[in-house]
């Protein structure tokens, strides 16, 4: 089902912004467990699992979402080019969302550490105990966090722009605040 609007349904704007919230406090943790900068490693870890869980199911909700509300068009004013450019980074940026936690958590299957979620809540393993594999995972988690983050910056990039400098109401469309541009 899809519906024509300027606005994205308040449901899609409530995830958007609570997933925005929840990744980059994902990225946050993960850099001071890896950095070893915190001395509340525990207590980064027992968060970052759980996290990682939720942003994947928040993931396939939002895709449920849009496909059910839609999401509004572009305005006329963008280039195609632009609009091919935005669709394939949205994509990327979906896909890189759903891939980090479930590597995430085959990783730690590989290296043989649980993935508790809860007060007694373990997730079954996706892999056999494997140190190869666990090297790999590690690796691809860390690259797929530093490709998340690249494009967080890029889209949190062309989402100023456009609300900073172009003002066409692509900002204003996931805020929910409208500003009427003044016509000359």
């Amino acid at each position: 089902m899809s519906h024509q609007t300027t606005l994205f349904h308040p449901l899609l704007r409530i995830v958007h912004w609570l997933m925005a919230l929840a990744v980059l406090t994902m990225l946050f943790i993960g850099v001071a467990m890896v950095a070893d900068i915190s001395a509340a490693h525990s207590l980064l870890l027992a968060i970052h699992k759980p996290l990682g869980v939720a942003i994947a199911l928040l993931v396939v909700v939002r895709i449920g979402l849009r496909r059910y509300y839609g999401v509004p068009a572009m305005p006329a004013s963008v280039p195609g080019w632009q609009q091919t450019v935005a669709h394939l980074t949205h994509l990327a940026l979906y896909l890189l969302m759903l891939a980090q936690p479930l590597v995430g958590w085959a990783m730690l299957s590989a290296g043989g550490f649980p993935v508790t979620i809860g007060e007694g809540l373990v997730l079954p393993p996706l892999l056999p105990v494997s140190v190869e594999s666990y090297a790999v995972l590690r690796s691809l988690h860390s690259l797929l966090a530093f490709s998340l983050f690249a494009l967080i910056l890029a889209h949190l990039a062309a989402a100023l722009l456009h609300g900073l400098i172009l003002r066409d109401g692509v900002l204003s469309s996931m805020t929910g605040l409208r500003r009427v541009r003044e016509q000359k």
